[in-house]
């Protein structure tokens, strides 16, 4: 099901984005942390849960990491989990890194055969102009096709459209190359999305091919360090933004409320009609108010995909 409606532009699309617990956790630790997502989710009509690849990125930003790097469990073994608690399907994230040609295609053969992975979102590397063992484009290409027949997603940042470097052609070189779907970073700066995807519309139309879904994301942030860490992983959220929520009585109040609007006006512009769209709702944090608050958050986004 999750398939046809990630590849169908009739269909909508809602899911809900996690991290696997840290590296070394206990079993029991592990399984305790899937049972209760998988209750945290059970109301909610989610159609996949997209389960992240955290890396420790020293090189994505000159400013400090506002939280220590902890590593995850394997986000294939997690996903599987999650799938087997929630009967969701589950998206799993994967960045190329180092691997070589050798040990993605490795990496690929077990995702399949000993984790059940049928859902992939590709990742590339959060540092430029380093040269690394397998590039993300030929990545992609072998992973498309791979006998497995993943069904492969990509990710979108709207911040780096720029008319030095175009996320638009990106997108369609990545749709050439295999990818059904993409999954944005984090929205907080609407008129980068806007822009991307108006600009997004218009190449597809040039280049006469169909746009493939775009999935947005939101989370919802209450505490100065939870949105320190969103800008360090290169989410734009405006200053006035900034002020607006943390000054707030309520600040997760007024995050979900500026998602929400940010969400409509996103899907009110003339290229919803061309491109489908769709959301995910993730939670960044470890704080019980900001884990509940994305529960919320995705109540109030649903009902604006609704409409």
């Amino acid at each position: 099901m999750l398939k046809e409606k990630l590849l169908d532009p009739a269909s909508a699309v809602l899911l809900y984005g996690t991290t696997p617990p840290r590296a070394g956790s206990a079993a029991e630790a592990v399984e305790d942390a899937a049972s209760k997502l998988a209750g945290r989710l059970a109301p909610l009509p989610i159609d996949g849960v997209v389960v992240y690849d955290v890396q420790d990125e020293p090189g994505r930003s000159e400013a400090p990491r506002p939280f220590a790097f902890a590593g995850t469990v394997d986000p294939r073994s997690y996903s599987s989990l999650l799938a087997a608690r929630t009967g969701k399907p589950a998206i799993t994230y994967k960045c190329v890194g180092d691997l070589d040609e050798t040990g993605w295609q490795t990496w690929l053969d077990d995702a399949a055969r000993a984790h059940g992975v049928g859902f992939l979102s590709i990742v590339g590397r959060p540092t430029s102009g380093v040269k690394y063992p397998l590039a993300l484009s030929k990545a992609i290409r072998l992973a498309a096709a791979h006998p497995a027949g993943f069904t492969l997603g990509g990710v979108v940042i709207a911040e780096r459209h720029t008319a030095e470097r175009s996320e638009s052609a990106r997108l369609l070189a990545k749709g050439i190359e295999g990818c059904g779907y993409f999954i944005s970073q984090t929205v907080y700066h609407a008129d980068a999305s806007i822009r991307l995807l108006a600009d997004y519309a218009r190449d597809c139309r040039g280049a006469g091919v169909k746009p493939r879904r775009v999935v947005l994301s939101f989370s919802p942030v209450g505490r100065e360090k939870t949105m320190a860490f969103l800008n360090w992983l290169g989410v734009r959220i405006p200053p006035d933004t900034a002020r607006a929520i943390l000054g707030a009585a309520i600040p997760l109040a007024k995050s979900i409320e500026i998602c929400r609007d940010n969400l409509r006006r996103i899907l009110e512009q003339p290229y919803a009609k061309e491109i489908p769209l769709g959301v995910s709702v993730e939670s960044v944090s470890i704080n019980r108010d900001e884990i509940d608050a994305s529960v919320d958050l995705f109540h109030a986004l649903a009902e604006v995909v609704k409409r």
